[in-house]
């Protein structure tokens, strides 16, 4: 039973990285893949706590996941460490590995390849590895990104229903990153966030939609733009109350978002998630 160990960031959906895992899934069926994502900081961008970078990268595991699972490939994920060639080692280390696959940036544009990451670790491990490359710029993704910022409005019906819409439009090729901003004025606001994360998560899985998600910033545009740093987007959802009880609205959300960003931005109004609801 070969082990694959795959090492990836911000090429994890990458085609070429998905093609060759299904390659050695279709050439021996019994094949175990290990997936670890250094829990590595945007190179630029708003000031990002270590929560938030932990928490980007387990997004990125869970989607992984989801995503080979449909197509009936066993991945097992993990975040490593910050730098990339002591996730590979630690993941090595732990035995059993006949293969590692690299996922980078071409070398133009990759932190990883400056470091000269593929040769150490060929070096290291005495096992064969295969460095697979994508271009996200030119070649984008084999499906569409929504990011879906949301808080109070994360589990209601109306941005459920855009989004099942947005499933169908797609023809099932869309994954959603929920964000849900931390609200400071909650009492024990984290649990308050991850209660309504994990609610909306629950549904729109129910649903069939490919989902993984993360607490943010308790201002929504650092939320947004955070998020904006991480992940490669194609749309950008951001849910709000009503304008007469929307802070987000009258903080101008939806403009800023739009001015500081190229991505499609849409605004879905919706309200509150009663108590009942959300149980």
């Amino acid at each position: 039973m070969p082990t694959v160990l795959v090492v990836a960031n911000e090429t994890i959906g990458g085609a070429n990285l998905l093609q060759a895992v299904r390659e050695r899934a279709q050439a021996d069926p019994t094949t175990r893949f290990r997936l670890v994502v250094p829990r590595s900081r945007p190179r630029s961008g708003l000031v990002i706590y270590d929560d938030a970078v932990l928490d980007a990268a387990q997004v990125r595991v869970d989607l992984a996941r989801s995503y080979m699972a449909r197509e009936g490939i066993q991945v097992e994920g993990e975040v490593g460490d910050p730098d990339p060639f002591t996730a590979t080692m630690d993941a090595f280390h732990d035995g059993g590995i006949d293969e590692i696959l690299i996922s980078t940036l071409p070398a133009t544009s990759s932190g990883w390849l400056k470091r000269d990451l593929v040769e150490r670790v060929r070096n290291a491990t005495g096992v064969p590895v295969t460095h697979v490359v994508t271009d996200l710029a030119g070649e984008g993704l084999p499906f569409d990104v929504t990011l879906v910022i949301a808080n109070h409005t994360a589990g209601t019906e109306q941005l459920l229903a855009r989004l099942k819409e947005k499933h169908e439009e797609n023809e099932g090729e869309n994954v959603f990153i929920v964000v849900v901003p931390l609200d400071s004025g909650e009492g024990n606001a984290a649990a308050a966030a991850r209660a309504r994360l994990g609610n909306t998560l629950d549904r729109l899985r129910s649903e069939g939609l490919l989902a993984a998600g993360m607490i943010g910033d308790p201002d929504p545009y650092v939320a947004t733009m955070n998020a904006l740093q991480f992940y490669t987007v194609d749309k950008v959802i951001i849910s709000t109350l009503p304008e007469s009880r929307s802070g987000w609205l009258r903080q101008d959300l939806i403009s800023r978002v739009r001015k500081a960003t190229n991505v499609d931005v849409e605004h879905v109004v919706a309200e509150r998630v009663s108590t009942g609801q959300a149980a």
